[in-house]
């Protein structure tokens, strides 16, 4: 007799079934997803060509970018071989040119060092190879090209400041194994290490700000220890590292040199010798590069770069090895525009690439007689190029021809590769770097929408006539439409997208076709096609950041009726865009000090608009049309929480504080979350098993702060009445590491918040807790069900008065739960719908499995058992047993197969489609898609058969009227032949 399944075993049946509904089909990669695989825009000592393997000819381009990505990629294609997120994604941001990557000249291996970590990683695969951690900060990294084994090794430079140590490093390439360290207590600043067949030399900058000197330290390469020490130069020569150009490490004859302030000379010093040598530099210069060979083999040539406002010129230096003269050999002429200079060594050769906005030049380092020209093809505008790397071969044959590859970081952030004059690929790593983005509808037409305006301004009947005339006017597109019928009947049975002629944006009937904007760090704007798998669709530089800076967006926001975006930055900078093409329509650049604290979205008489609010949390007086109507929160000069009212006074609004926050001693906030500004709630209760209802607690006017105890490792959490100030409620969690993030994010009548938590249980001392944790907690009106509290009879409300004396304040009641996450998760977002009937979602990026995850709202119910079985009311509700922890369902990863990495936040917005959420994610990658947490029950999926459909269709059709005479000659025959 077979036995019955347990009530268990079905409900375990039925919840996977949503997992096999969440996972992303074969067939849907690439067809409702998009993906940027990005790097960073290279660095110029960082980015080069490489043979990974001696007994191959092909090489792989490298590159360890301003992201903290090293990567591999193919200069074939332009894809992706292999990537290393250095950086992590925990905020472990290192500033632009601290990080280090090099090769050895035939070895299989790149090394390279950021933060404090150094790393060898296999060339082919970027498989690590080893993994060294040392106290301090990497300054340098160097590969020693000749040591007494047969191999080579790896130099790493460290500043530890906390005990004014300068400690240099030989690593064994092979294991990461310490060879020797040489250690000096200095208040110098190190510079860099560089290397010749015989010694190792460590650069300083001697003295104080603004009045450095130059100190070379030089060492033994067998055993590390000090042969000799110079100071070169004298005080007020250098200002900062800025000044100092270090080039030429690992070369037969390795150089150090700088300029001045105003660029009017440089100046050259040959490792090892006590002097230096000054050259004149071009009049007009404000920005100076070395280029020199890397190969102990190669001759002792360098090449100057000279940048003015308006073009760019080369100088080209010969080194004499036997007394260290530097002398000048040729200069190249100045031409207009940007350009940048790139250097290559065959054996003992160096050439020299120069990249112009209009052609591709190749000289050698001997003369200036120009070795190869080629005119830049396949170009629709110039390219204007920053610094690059080059590799050049020297074809077999009598005529002794070049081919040559050169890789450019554009002025557009873009990353080219020119191949004897032809743009080979293009990758859009100025993509990267997301600080801020959002969703905006692709705008109507202009004329459209100015019609619309007349007739909603018009009487009836003016209004009747003046659409009659555009419905007929409207008619000379009517064969256009009717020539455009084929081509949508076959793309809807096909199941494929119907692509907008000439390239024209259009919206679609299901909502999926948007417009994304997107801010970088870099002063970039992209407005990215969603429709058309995020393809840019314009692209546009807001400001010039000075490098090393950062443009800090504090808000963003899209005025539909207008087609604007609007971008606010920290200092007191703005910029207004066209949202379809990406045109300026008003900017203000940043100044010189932040000035803006955070950026609020209110409503006001002129409609909603983004509002300043400067660092001490103070706004100042607004004009009554655009001061907010609802209550503003801000954060105080000493952390403290304030709300802020407008009240108005003729035709301006002042600002005064209604109530303050202040956190308990020793707290401080470390995330803040607020319900979403689209946020419809389908229902206003909750139907139990047995049929009686919870009410929702759904009070527009409430935040989610999370504050950290960094003395006591605890964390609280806060729900605040915007309005009156008051705590609604408030959970404290022990053992919370204040060092790792903290996130929450809010919706309808719950939030969430994830940390990482350690700390014993305290039903059992010897058992202790430790992992990543989400913590979900439920809003209700009444503990009770069926009972709307002391709110339900109550036909007004107010925050600022209780409803009745001797109940007091009306609190919500709260239902909470943690569970133990099991990999960690940041970027919390939840997903939206058009109505808010389809269940929610919480995405969160995995930043230890590079993915992106939708953990169902009906996983993380607080209401779950605990301790026993559902109950059949329960298991109809959809509850089941409480199992506190949550493994990564590899069907939830809605990112799939895909590596992402670096996401900082995730955004959603709904589609006209009630099941549909659309969904992007930016930081270092760029990923969206579409998710339906309820499946697609509102429209056909690809795996409908249309073809079977439409033909049994015609088949019946064609059935029909074939039979029809049949049938109809069969009823006259019989009327006839009846008898009368």
């Amino acid at each position: 007799m077979l036995a019955m399944p347990s009530a268990t075993t079905l409900l375990v049946g039925l919840l996977a079934l949503p997992s096999a509904v969440r996972a992303v089909f074969r067939d849907e990669v690439g067809h409702i997803d998009y993906h940027y695989q990005l790097l960073g825009l290279p660095q110029r000592e960082t980015t080069f060509f490489h043979r990974p393997r001696k007994d191959e000819q092909g090489s792989l381009l490298y590159t360890l970018s301003d992201e903290g990505v090293l990567g591999a990629v193919n200069p074939g294609t332009g894809g992706v071989v292999w990537r290393q997120f250095l950086a992590g994604d925990n905020n472990n941001e290192t500033a632009v040119g601290e990080g280090f990557a090099r090769a050895g000249e035939g070895e299989g291996w790149v090394a390279s060092a950021y933060g404090g970590e150094v790393h060898a990683w296999d060339a082919v695969t970027g498989r690590n190879t080893f993994w060294a951690r040392f106290p301090g900060k990497v300054k340098d990294l160097e590969v020693m090209e000749m040591t007494e084994a047969e191999r080579k090794d790896v130099l790493v430079l460290f500043e530890e400041e906390e005990k004014g140590e300068t400690v240099l490093r030989r690593l064994n390439a092979l294991n990461g194994d310490v060879v020797w360290e040489f250690r000096e207590v200095t208040k110098d600043v190190p510079l860099q290490v560089s290397t010749n067949v015989e010694k190792v030399f460590v650069v300083f900058l001697k003295g104080t700000k603004g009045a450095y000197s130059l100190k070379v330290t030089t060492l033994d390469t067998l055993t590390g220890k000090r042969l000799d020490e110079l100071v070169i130069g004298t005080k007020a020569n250098l200002n900062d590292e800025g000044d100092i150009m270090l080039v030429g490490a690992n070369s037969a004859a390795p150089i150090v040199a700088w300029t001045d302030a105003e660029h009017t000379a440089l100046r050259v010093n040959v490792l090892g010798l006590k002097t230096s040598q000054e050259f004149p530099l071009f009049e007009g210069t404000v920005e100076v590069e070395i280029h020199a060979p890397h190969l102990i083999q190669s001759q002792p040539h360098f090449l100057v770069h000279s940048k003015t406002a308006t073009g760019n010129k080369g100088e080209v230096y010969h080194i004499d090895l036997k007394t260290g003269h530097i002398a000048k050999a040729y200069n190249l002429p100045l031409l207009p525009g940007k350009g940048a200079f790139a250097t290559s060594s065959i054996s003992a050769n160096v050439y020299f690439t120069r990249i112009t906005e209009d052609e591709l030049i190749l000289v050698s380092s001997q003369s200036h007689g120009v070795l190869g020209r080629w005119p830049l093809k396949n170009t629709n505008s110039k390219v204007a190029p920053i610094h690059a790397v080059s590799e050049v071969i020297k074809k077999a044959g009598a005529d002794g021809s070049y081919a040559v590859r050169s890789a450019a970081l554009t002025a557009d952030d873009e990353w080219a590769l020119v191949r004897n004059g032809e743009i080979g690929w293009t990758r859009p790593e100025g993509l990267s770097g997301g600080v801020a983005a959002t969703f905006a509808e692709i705008p109507e037409s202009e004329e459209l929408a100015k019609s619309l305006e007349q007739e909603a301004h018009s009487n009836p009947v003016q209004a009747y006539i003046h659409r009659a005339k555009r419905h007929i006017n409207d008619l000379q597109y009517l064969p256009a439409y009717l020539n455009n019928v084929p081509a949508r009947l076959i793309s809807s049975i096909a199941g494929t997208d119907v692509t907008s002629s000439a390239g024209k944006l259009s919206r679609d009937s299901f909502g999926f076709h948007k417009l994304v904007i997107l801010a970088t760090k870099r002063g970039m704007v992209y407005g990215l096609d969603i429709g058309n798998s995020g393809a840019a669709v314009w692209q546009k530089r807001a400001f010039q950041i000075s490098k090393g800076q950062k443009w800090d967006v504090k808000g963003i926001l899209v005025n539909e009726s207008s087609g604007e975006v609007t971008i606010l930055g920290a200092h007191n900078d703005f910029v207004v865009l066209k949202t379809e093409t990406g045109q300026v329509i008003s900017a203000k650049a940043p100044s010189s000090e932040a000035t803006t604290q955070s950026t609020a979205l209110i409503d006001t008489a002129s409609g909603p608009r983004l509002l300043r609010i400067g660092l001490d949390g103070k706004i100042g007086d607004l004009p009554v049309d655009k001061a907010p109507k609802q209550t503003v929160v801000t954060r105080g000069a000493d952390g403290e929480l304030k709300g802020v009212v407008f009240i108005p006074d003729g035709t301006t609004a002042h600002e005064s504080t209604s109530w303050i926050f202040s956190l308990p001693e020793n707290q401080r906030v470390v995330s803040i979350a607020t319900r979403p500004s689209h946020d419809d709630v389908a229902s206003i209760g909750r139907v139990l098993g047995d049929r009686t209802v919870k009410y929702k607690y759904l009070n527009p006017n409430t935040i989610v702060v999370a504050a950290i105890d960094d003395k006591t490792w605890t964390l609280t959490v806060y729900l605040l009445d915007t309005v009156s100030g008051q705590i609604l409620s408030s959970a404290k969690y022990n053992g919370v590491d204040p060092t790792k993030p903290v996130e929450c994010a809010m919706a309808e009548n719950w939030f969430v918040c994830s940390f990482f938590g350690q700390y014993t249980l305290r039903d059992n001392s010897a058992q202790s807790l430790k992992g990543y944790q989400i913590a979900v907690s439920d809003l209700y009106e009444s503990e009770e069900a069926n009972n709307r509290g002391p709110l339900g009879d109550a036909s007004t409300f107010s925050s600022l008065d209780p409803v009745d004396v001797p109940t007091g304040v009306a609190l919500p009641s709260v239902v909470s739960q943690t569970y133990i996450m099991g990999a960690p998760i940041s970027a919390l977002q939840v997903s939206q719908t058009r109505q808010g009937i389809t269940t929610r979602h919480i995405l969160a990026y995995l930043p230890e499995n590079h993915g992106i995850m939708g953990i169902p709202r009906m996983l993380l119910e607080p209401r779950r058992p605990v301790g026993r079985d559902a109950t059949p009311a329960e298991i109809e509700e959809g509850l089941f047993r409480y199992h506190p922890a949550i493994e990564i369902d590899p069907k939830s990863v809605i990112t799939h197969e895909r590596d992402v990495v670096g996401i900082k936040k995730i955004i959603t917005s709904p589609a006209i489609v009630e099941s549909t959420s659309l969904v992007f994610a930016y930081g270092v990658d760029i990923f969206g898609t579409r998710v339906t947490p309820s499946f697609l029950f509102d429209i056909l999926g690809k795996g409908f058969n249309k073809v079977s459909l439409v033909s049994t269709v015609l088949a019946l059709f064609v059935g029909v009227t074939m039979l029809g005479p049949m049938v109809r000659k069969k009823q006259i025959n019989l009327r006839w032949s009846a008898p009368m």
